[in-house]
């Protein structure tokens, strides 16, 4: 026998006929009409070349064919059943996952506190961890399934099979110790282009603001380049360097070090965060419930 001759609506209405020995029961049983069980039943008769049920004053009485199918059959439809028709369910309050993440250490430092305070309170079994890669590293995570999302300022993920959502929009700021002698409350673009400047390269990247100050014929004088933006807390508390960089960082560090947060003497470009995943995982339940969480704590 050939599987493609194989309708598993067949095999439903024959656990259905191996149940209930009746024609009428079995198709109320599994919503047919009688005829169309009757129907059902001719055609298993054809698959298997054997009566199967045959009329008898005690009902419908298997044959030895049938008998010996019956079981296979069972497990079969309920196998279907269990594990093939459902759609993954994800209950964040009984399962273990452990959640997958690519981002930069700056959006470390900004969304896992309030995730991870979310987990304690609502997902108490699931764990997360963070991976920091280049733009093309962060595609072909979420390609392969390595990764469930990514967030953060990525361009390069604009593109055909991922999806996108919005998080909030971030400008760009500068931050300097707190008692350095040369910059009060305001900053003007002289004292700016003297200044010596920290600048945060992730992967060596250039980013937005580089391309920002480069259109307009500005150039810092850059001291020392970092690829990480957290380096930036005790190297600008200690010394008298500017580093500009996204308005959240910025409060954090605040918050953290004697660092106050001046305005740029420019009218900083803007940065649009976004949640990315691939369509692999589009409908995945766990993969939804995280999305749904990251865009409730942090979506404007």
């Amino acid at each position: 026998m050939d599987i493609r001759q194989v309708d598993l609506n067949l095999l439903v209405a024959f656990d259905a006929m191996a149940e209930h020995r009746s024609v009428t029961r079995a198709a109320e049983a599994i919503g047919l009409s009688q005829p169309a069980m009757s129907a059902a039943v001719g055609r298993l008769r054809l698959l298997f070349n054997d009566a199967l049920f045959v009329k008898t004053g005690a009902g419908m009485q298997p044959t030895p064919r049938a008998a010996e199918l019956a079981g296979p059959v069972r497990r079969v439809v309920e196998l279907v059943k269990a594990e093939i028709l459902p759609g993954s369910a994800f209950d964040p309050r009984v399962d273990d996952k452990l959640f997958t993440i690519v981002t930069p250490d700056i959006a470390e430092v900004h969304f896992l506190p309030q995730i991870l305070a979310t987990f304690a309170a609502t997902a108490p079994n699931c764990r997360v961890r963070t991976l920091s890669m280049p733009r093309q590293s962060a595609a072909e995570a979420l390609e392969t399934g390595a990764a469930e999302l990514a967030i953060g300022y990525l361009p390069d993920l604009q593109k055909a099979g991922f999806f996108l959502q919005k998080l909030f929009r971030n400008d760009y700021v500068c931050i300097v110790r707190g008692k350095h002698p040369v910059i009060g409350e305001r900053i003007t673009l002289k004292t700016y282009l003297a200044a010596s400047h920290a600048v945060v390269s992730p992967d060596g990247r250039e980013h937005l603001l580089d391309q920002f100050l480069q259109r307009r014929g500005l150039e810092r004088r850059v001291l020392v380049g970092l690829s990480h933006f957290m380096s930036l807390l005790p190297i600008i508390e200690s010394s008298d360097l500017v580093a500009t960089v996204p308005r959240d960082l910025a409060n954090i560090c605040a918050r953290h070090a004697d660092i106050r947060i001046v305005d740029p003497p420019f009218k900083s470009p803007v940065v649009e965060v976004h949640q990315f995943w691939h369509r692999r995982f589009h409908q995945d339940a766990a993969s939804v419930w995280l999305r749904g969480l990251v865009h409730r704590l942090f979506g404007a």
